[in-house]
C-alpha cells in the first residue's frame, strides 16, 4: 500500500473540495453523491473517509472555501464604491446567471444551505459577515459600522436578485431582474450613509 505525504493528502483534499464547490454549485448538494464529487476529483469512493468524516463535514469545507475565495476576490476589484459597483455589474450579468457552477456560492446554494447541520451554517455564517464586512468597509471606510445596515441589504438584494433571475424560464423577464437589480444596488451602493444613533 502505497503511502503519501503529508502534502500530497493536501492537495488532494483541495482538489475534492474544488470540484465539489463546481459540482455543488450545478446540481446542487442533495443533487451531488459522493461517488459523483469524487469521479469529478479523479478519485475512488474509498479515498474519501481518508479527507473528510462525512458528506455534511465536505459541505462545510466547500462552503468555507467557495466564501473565503470570493472575498479574496474583492482585493482584485478597484477601490471603494468604485470596485463595488463594478462587482454588482459582474454579478448580476446575464454570464453570471447562465454559469452557476464557475459562480457565487450564495445564490447556488443558499436554499440548501438552510437545510444543512450546524457546521454548514457556521462556515457560511462566518463567510457571510466576511462579505458584510468588504461590503461595509468600501461603502464607508472611515466606519464600516455605519453601513453595515446598508451592506446588508446590498448583500441580499444582490443574491436575491441572481435567485430570481436564474428561476425564471423567460429570458426577457430573467434579463429585466437583473437590469433592476444592477439600477437598485447601485442606488444603494451610492447613498451616503449616516452614522448610526
Amino acid at each position: 500500500m502505497a503511502r503519501y505525504t503529508k502534502e500530497h493528502k493536501q492537495v488532494t483534499r483541495q482538489r475534492i473540495i474544488e470540484r465539489a464547490g463546481h459540482r455543488f454549485k450545478q446540481d446542487g448538494i442533495d443533487g451531488s453523491g459522493i461517488s459523483t464529487l469524487m469521479s469529478d476529483a479523479g478519485l475512488t469512493n474509498g479515498a474519501f473517509y481518508a479527507h473528510f468524516e462525512s458528506k455534511d463535514d465536505l459541505v462545510a469545507h466547500v462552503v468555507a472555501e467557495q466564501l473565503r475565495a470570493q472575498v479574496e476576490q474583492f482585493g482584485t476589484l478597484r477601490p471603494g464604491r468604485e470596485g463595488l459597483e463594478d462587482l454588482i455589474r459582474s454579478y448580476l450579468s446575464p454570464e453570471h446567471r447562465d454559469n452557476p457552477g464557475d459562480g457565487c456560492p450564495n445564490a447556488a446554494l443558499l436554499d440548501e444551505i438552510g437545510r444543512c447541520g450546524d457546521g454548514t451554517k457556521d462556515a457560511y455564517t462566518h463567510g457571510a459577515k466576511a462579505i458584510v464586512d468588504e461590503f461595509a468597509a468600501r461603502l464607508a471606510p472611515e466606519d464600516p459600522q455605519s453601513a453595515r445596515g446598508q451592506a446588508v441589504g446590498l448583500f441580499t438584494l444582490a443574491v436575491g436578485t441572481l435567485q430570481l433571475s436564474r428561476a425564471l424560464s423567460d429570458q426577457r423577464l430573467s434579463d429585466e431582474v437583473l437590469e433592476q437589480g444592477i439600477e437598485n444596488a447601485l442606488a444603494i451602493a451610492r447613498c451616503t450613509s449616516a452614522p448610526a444613533g
